[in-house]
């Protein structure tokens, strides 16, 4: 057992040292999600469809039913849109936080990974791929209800799955980071409550942002949710390629952030 824990060990410090980023590992990694997934497909894919779709349905029809039209759309159609923004951050968010840290604390999934030729880069690469990938078709649910509801199709819907795709792999960066920095797995109440919550509230998702104080504007225009909901309304009501290429702008900076934060950070916790 000893010498196994050190040949781990030594494998280990051996794929610290960052070196050229392969795509073989990360092609291993999503093939050992994807082999897990058929395993549990259904609670996931019923969870991550059903939630959102009770959202629309009582926002839709409850609140629809006394605010009738906002925005210059029917209350459903606009939610509808912001509803998918908000499908996408729960089924990447949450994976990338509570699936990562307990696979990292409890099952130490990652350290039979990076014994074998797979260095912290690839791996949180892989993981966020694997979890956006589920995002950009889940996130897609609400907009399918909504159409049958009466939300006319466009061509650009077909947009909707990458937008979802770009923003789930950000998202998952960046609760693959927050689980690497939480000190323990009560203290995700922390994030929940108190990161999670403002970025779906405060991000267009279920009324205007015109209104609001100035300094919660402001909060928005950093918000990638926020930029999300508009890339998707975009997509929806009529593209502006300017304003969304913005958008797009915003969400890969912040990939990229998000992306040396979640390796830096696992890394710390895995290797150092």
């Amino acid at each position: 057992m000893t010498e196994q824990a050190s040949g781990a060990t030594a494998a280990r410090t051996a794929r610290s040292a960052p070196g050229r980023f392969e795509v073989a590992p990360v092609l291993g990694v999503l093939a050992r999600e994807w082999a897990l997934y058929r395993r549990s497909w259904g609670p996931t894919t019923f969870a991550a469809i059903v939630e959102p779709v009770i959202f629309l349905l009582a926002f839709g029809f409850g609140l629809g039913s006394i605010v009738g039209a906002i925005g210059g759309y029917d209350y459903i159609e606009f939610i509808a849109t912001g509803i998918v923004a908000m499908s996408v951050l729960f089924t990447s968010m949450f994976p990338g936080l509570i699936d990562t840290y307990v696979r990292r604390v409890f099952q130490h999934t990652y350290e039979g990974m990076l014994a074998a030729p797979v260095d912290v880069r690839e791996l949180v690469t892989a993981e966020a791929f694997w979890i956006a990938l589920k995002a950009g078709v889940y996130g897609c649910a609400p907009l399918g209800v909504a159409m049958l509801f009466g939300l006319p199709p466009a061509p650009t819907m077909l947009f909707v799955p990458f937008i979802a795709f770009i923003t789930g792999f950000g998202f998952a960066l960046l609760g693959i980071w927050m689980s690497a920095v939480v000190p323990s797995i009560k203290t995700m109440d922390y994030i929940i409550s108190g990161v999670i919550t403002p970025l779906f509230l405060i991000a267009g998702t279920f009324f205007p942002l015109d209104n609001l104080p100035p300094l919660v504007q402001t909060f928005a225009a950093v918000n990638p949710l926020y930029h999300t909901v508009e890339l998707v309304r975009d997509a929806a009501f009529g593209m502006d390629p300017l304003a969304d290429l913005g958008h797009v702008a915003v969400i890969l900076v912040f990939i990229v952030v998000a992306w040396c934060l979640a390796v830096f950070q696992m890394r710390r916790r895995l290797i150092d």
